[in-house]
């Protein structure tokens, strides 16, 4: 398994990197359209379709996605895109904690499956448009993600349990805790002001997402920093719960050793649209 995990990382690395630093943005752009297409049509497959509606589902979002590089949305998107992208993952994602696992059968197949698709469109939207601010402002954000993830899963290890006995989510993802909720929120501190100061150091041309929000001071940074660690980890139960809700332990198997794609991506899924929102409106 550790095996094929790696091999597969590598794989994606080999194919993301090169797209990613490339001087035209189209190489990114497709391949990003790739994933995020296979993602919808696991959505499809997690919510029960048939195999002719698991295509259709991936054919929509590409569509979608398609248009909206048509009209010139990956370049500049209306803030209103986002303040929708930001209000449906913050709404959508409370209520789906809130009424657990059992909650999510309860909404109509069709309802479910066409909010999945535009959300998911959206997140390539939000990639789509970040790349094209730069690929320092791009890899901020993901970074974000990353940083989160990483700490919260060693101080959840270290500690998980020994502060606070209450779970995050003893139903959607029992080995999620508090204290490492915390230690993802510090993680993400730490990466913002060491970013923010690499940026001053080589004057960087193209300014970072932690870079943006500090110009406007540590009143509006900070919840915004806390704000987004907090709906990476909505992003990973979402998704956790879709999942115990279908019965399946990954959304897929693209990805050897990694599960599926959206296994790979559920957290990036709110947070890159909201940092566009709060770059849009702050």
């Amino acid at each position: 398994m550790l095996k094929q995990r790696v091999i597969t990382a590598l794989v994606l690395l080999a194919l993301l990197l090169p797209a990613l630093f490339a001087s035209v943005s189209w190489p990114f752009l497709v391949l990003t359209l790739v994933l995020i297409t296979a993602g919808a049509w696991e959505w499809g497959r997690l919510n029960g379709l048939s195999l002719g509606g698991q295509w259709l589902g991936a054919l929509i979002c590409l569509g979608a996605c398609w248009l909206a590089d048509r009209v010139g949305w990956t370049q500049t998107t209306p803030p209103q895109v986002w303040l929708l992208a930001g209000s449906m993952w913050v709404l959508l994602g409370a209520w789906m904690i809130r009424r657990g696992v059992g909650g999510w059968a309860l909404w109509p197949q069709n309802l479910r499956w066409v909010a999945g698709l535009v959300l998911l469109a959206l997140a390539w939207l939000a990639m789509a448009q970040a790349h094209h601010r730069g690929v320092n402002f791009l890899l901020s954000v993901l970074v974000l993600v990353w940083a989160a993830d990483v700490f919260a899963y060693f101080f959840g290890r270290a500690l998980g349990g020994r502060w606070i006995a209450v779970k995050l989510a003893p139903s959607i993802s029992p080995g999620k805790s508090w204290e490492g909720v915390f230690g993802g929120m510090l993680g993400v501190f730490l990466v913002a002001l060491a970013w923010a100061a690499f940026d001053r150091q080589v004057q960087a041309q193209q300014p970072s997402f932690y870079t943006l929000l500090l110009a406007k001071g540590w009143i509006l940074a900070m919840p915004a920093l806390l704000f987004m660690c907090a709906m990476s980890v909505v992003g990973d139960l979402v998704e956790s719960l879709v999942k115990r809700s279908a019965g399946m332990k990954d959304s897929s198997g693209l990805l050897p050793g990694h599960g599926g794609v959206l296994d790979r991506v559920d957290a990036l899924l709110p947070t890159l649209p909201l940092a566009m929102m709060l770059v849009a409106w702050l």
